[in-house]
């Protein structure tokens, strides 16, 4: 759920984007018919939809950064682990404030993004199904309001029970009216009512709402949905009166005006209504339209179609340079591995273990496992190393020092919770086996070596590159216990 949960968030910022662009073209051709701002609201819809697009020049996804790679086809804005430095940041900030707050109940090494990643997957799932069961009723609702309608003729059905006129069916879509319409207004609702069908608005609507319910905690895709419901009934009334030649402007703008005086409209992911929204803005456009000319049409759809071209196709990414061996390792560093496994909590073993292979390991001694301190504070690592049968006691002891201190002052920076490094070595070159040599290096200690906190050089590689630099410079002088 997880995965799919940041699929749809991924979806989701792409579509916000887009939305942002079409709203501020919408203002640029304000002038122009409704039904090209009606148009400019497919590009959102590709967004929320489709996860995967071609790539384009045109794209206006360019001046943006994602994280995605252009073979993916995916645009990813924010990955499940997180790894952004604003994110990683504010978490800092969040658990330091509640140390601060609560001493006590400060956070163990436990990954405290995982469980809030968790938490939000569950919360939209619980949005998606509370909004479908709305839906659900609703329909209910409508449908038991026009049980008792009668039929005037073909598909009309009249209902005294309803107080708006509207288009209900998906298979079969019906017209419903109110009773006590004027043969006038009857004439224009039915008119405005059969466009709705005609372009299968009935069965846009409530797509369009679904996929207002799939991405519930995005106000610019609530703000979508109302302003391209705005365009649908502006588009729908402008091609009533292409259809009357443009002589009954203040008629039809009467009958609309008399049907929103009784109306109380429907609800949100209903199917077109004739007084449903929008009534004043609805009026002035209506009493205000002239049709263009066709060689106008025709400009107008040619920018509209290059525009939605642009807003639904990826930007074409750089493709980044692969790593050499000397991108890569920086000093017996492998840069990749540690910034790949940067975390904030000692708890995460996984990380924690890819950190210390992307590290030298100290000469003449074998990585024999570690253990996580994590129940209670200071939080703490302990690397076990074993002494091989080649290596010389005398030798190996000071360059393997040397070599941890090194790593630990990397690890203080590269997790962000942990508040002590030790090393653990085991002599089996012993006559039992058993002797073992230990050291420890604090989080204050390596401040001290370096002059202040170390947390801010793992924010890039070049930041680390010049931790690495620094720590090679140092002489420690550091006694082992």
């Amino acid at each position: 759920m997880t995965n799919l949960f940041f699929t749809v968030v991924n979806m989701s910022i792409a579509a916000g984007f887009t939305a942002l662009v079409v709203i501020a073209a919408r203002l640029a051709l304000r002038r122009a018919p409704a039904v090209l701002s009606y148009l400019l609201w497919i590009a959102v819809a590709v967004r929320l939809v489709i996860p995967v697009r071609l790539a384009s020049p045109l794209s206006i996804m360019r001046p943006i950064e994602p994280l995605a790679a252009e073979d993916s086809g995916f645009m990813t804005f924010v990955s499940p682990e997180l790894k952004t430095t604003a994110m990683d940041a504010g978490m800092r900030g969040i658990e330091r404030m509640a140390e601060t707050m609560m001493p006590a109940a400060k956070v163990p090494g436990v990954d405290m993004l995982d469980m809030l990643i968790r938490l939000g997957g569950i919360i939209w799932i619980i949005g998606v199904i509370v909004l479908l069961a709305r839906s659900a009723v609703n329909y209910w609702n409508v449908r038991n309001s026009i049980r008792t309608a009668v039929r005037i003729r073909d598909h009309i059905y009249e209902s005294d029970r309803i107080d708006t006129p509207f288009v209900f069916g998906l298979l079969k879509p019906k017209i419903y009216v109110p009773t006590g319409l004027s043969e006038q207004e009857l004439t224009y609702v039915l008119l405005h009512e059969q466009t709705h069908i005609d372009r299968r608005d009935y069965v846009i609507k409530p797509l369009a709402y679904i996929m207002v319910i799939i991405h519930w905690f995005n106000p610019l895709i609530w703000l979508s949905y109302a302003l391209m419901s705005k365009d649908m009934e502006m588009s729908c009334d402008e091609k009533v009166l292409d259809k009357t030649g443009g002589r009954h402007k203040r008629p039809y703008a009467a009958a609309l005006l008399s049907c929103a005086v009784r109306s109380s409209g429907l609800r949100a992911g209903s199917s077109p209504a004739f007084g449903e929204n929008q009534v004043k803005a609805r009026i002035r456009n209506i009493l205000a339209y002239r049709k263009p000319s066709a060689r106008v049409i025709a400009g107008y759809m040619l920018a509209i179609a290059v525009l939605i071209a642009a807003c639904s196709t990826n930007p074409k990414m750089v493709q980044p340079v692969p790593h050499t061996d000397q991108q890569t390792f920086y000093s017996g560093y492998n840069l990749t591995e540690l910034m790949n496994n940067k975390t904030l909590y000692v708890g995460h073993a996984g990380k924690v273990g890819g950190l210390i292979h992307g590290m030298p390991e100290p000469e003449g001694l074998d990585w024999n496992g570690i253990e996580l301190q994590t129940t209670e504070p200071p939080y703490g690592v302990i690397i076990r190393y074993q002494m091989n049968a080649a290596a010389d006691q005398a030798e190996t002891g000071d360059a393997a020092y040397e070599t941890f201190c090194r790593n630990a002052v990397l690890l203080f920076s590269l997790i962000d919770n942990v508040d002590r490094i030790s090393l653990s070595i085991g002599d089996q070159t012993s006559p039992d086996g058993s002797a073992s040599y230990s050291m420890t290096v604090t989080r204050e200690q390596a401040e001290a070596w370096l002059g202040g906190d170390v947390r801010p050089y793992s924010a890039d590689a070049s930041g680390l590159q010049r931790l690495i630099d620094q720590v090679n410079r140092l002489s420690f002088d550091f006694s082992q216990s």
